[in-house]
């Protein structure tokens, strides 16, 4: 659970290091919320359909700005992780904008994610998996 809120106890940032497991189980913990929240949104009744006779009512309108809201919190955690992310692996933190090519940038970024960081001390900073090979 402590990675999970990691990123938002590092809001912003954007220098050091950071796991594969803090990276991936803060986009698992972003999933469940979104994904709860879209279904609670279709469960009211909410119809992507606009000639459907009703969109759900207010209530639907309260849980679609919760999660515009939600989606503007994360955003500046989620880009400070995916750069600790590229850190980890001794690159710079400007190829987050990798994610704006269209197509292929999101899944470049992806295998990116995917990868193992440098073991040892890099130029961003000390291994973040050396504490845990001591016991500290």
């Amino acid at each position: 659970m402590d990675y999970m809120l990691m990123p938002f106890m590092r809001y912003f940032d954007f220098a050091g290091r950071s796991r594969r497991k803090e990276y991936w189980m803060f986009f698992v913990l972003n999933l469940i919320i979104i994904t709860v929240m879209t279904t609670v949104l279709f469960g009211l009744g909410f119809s992507m359909d606009p000639y459907a006779a009703s969109s759900g009512g207010p209530v639907t309108w309260l849980i679609f700005a919760v999660l515009g809201l939600y989606s503007l919190i994360v955003l500046i955690p989620s880009i400070a992780v995916q750069v600790r992310r590229f850190h980890d692996q001794d690159k710079s933190g400007w190829f987050v904008l990798i994610n704006f090519v269209p197509y292929i940038g999101g899944l470049i970024v992806l295998v990116f994610m995917l990868l193992e960081g440098t073991r040892g001390p890099n130029k961003y900073g000390p291994d973040p998996k050396e504490g845990l090979a001591r016991g500290v």
